[in-house]
């Protein structure tokens, strides 16, 4: 029998590249999306249209116990990878209470229908290193306390309480994976990395003239998202649950991002960034610097791709993306 794994949040950026994971593992491969999605495919699942012959949808949503219900109940997951969530930092502020209520009951409606009707599910929960916010120590490991930052650092710490408490107090196999920022070529455009290298895209082919940018100084640990989606799995191979952190144990600042993103398309960045206070955070968190020595230790886990490989992949795919975009 292949083991069936249940995703949240299967159409973003973690959720496609576990998916192909997965697939490869030999898994039956189930996702929760909304149902606006499953009526426009072409546009609302692009991360997977590739590969929507191989995997099963589900229309369901974060905000209605009932449909997540349903949907445990009709699977029965071996394994659950809780990945959906409102992400994006800078909107959390805009709409705190949207974000903080979908994230939060979210994660204990997909919990409690597990407990219920799947209780040999083994879960996992997309904790972040947002939760950290203002930090006490750096770097941050497993022991390092939450000081939040924003809503949506604060439905984290949050949600990764709610699972740690499904597995104390009902013996649930649990595991939060405090990952700090990954990216890829799938990113949302929303987010400063990927904004930053369609922005030098948009450029190099002279469809823009500037980018908008907020703090430059920020620091954060950078990694690729390829590769976190197998700690996330390996989290979910062990005997016993547990929280680890996930990250590449270096840092970078958006400046440097900035940089190196202009250099590989052949621009120079000073000519066209342009700081602008509106893209500021009410609360800034400066720096994020992750210690990943227990994923590596216990889950035999490291990063593979580097800061470097990871921002010229990311230029490369969205140069490729503007040519044929412009015809050229």
């Amino acid at each position: 029998m292949k083991k069936k794994a249940l995703i949240t949040g299967i159409d973003g950026q973690d959720g496609s590249y576990l998916s192909e994971f997965l697939l490869k593992k030999g898994y039956q491969v189930h996702g929760i999306v909304r149902r606006v999605a499953l009526e426009d495919p072409e546009h609302q699942l692009w991360r997977i249209r590739h590969i929507l012959n191989k995997i099963t949808l589900h229309a369901g949503s974060l905000e209605s116990f009932a449909s997540l219900f349903k949907v445990v109940h009709r699977i029965k997951p071996d394994e659950c990878y809780h990945l959906a969530a409102q992400s994006f930092v800078s909107y959390s502020f805009e709409d705190e209470f949207s974000t903080i209520n979908t994230n939060i009951n979210g994660t204990h409606y997909i919990l409690a229908a597990i407990k219920e009707l799947a209780p040999r599910c083994k879960f996992y929960f997309a904790a972040s290193s947002e939760m950290f916010g203002k930090v006490r120590e750096t770097p941050q490991d497993e022991n390092t306390p939450f000081h939040p930052r924003s809503p949506y650092g604060i439905s984290k710490v949050a949600g990764f309480d709610l699972t740690r408490n499904y597995r104390e107090g009902y013996g649930m196999f649990a595991c939060n994976g405090i990952l700090f920022n990954h990216e890829s070529p799938r990113r949302g455009f929303e987010f400063v990395t990927r904004k930053i290298t369609n922005a030098v895209a948009e450029i190099k082919f002279g469809l823009a003239k500037e980018l908008r940018l907020g703090n430059l100084e920020a620091k954060r640990d950078w990694g690729f998202s390829g590769d976190y989606i197998q700690a996330m799995w390996l989290m979910l191979q062990q005997d016993r649950p547990d929280d680890y952190v996930v990250a590449t144990g270096e840092t970078h600042t958006v400046k440097e991002f900035v940089q190196l993103a202009f250099y590989y398309a052949g621009l120079d960045w000073k000519k066209y960034v342009r700081i602008d206070k509106n893209f500021y955070r009410p609360a800034e968190v400066h720096l994020l610097l992750g210690d990943y020595s227990k994923a590596r230790k216990k889950l035999g886990w490291k990063p593979k791709v580097k800061f470097q490989e990871l921002v010229r992949m990311m230029v490369d795919n969205d140069l490729a993306i503007m040519q044929v975009k412009c015809g050229k």
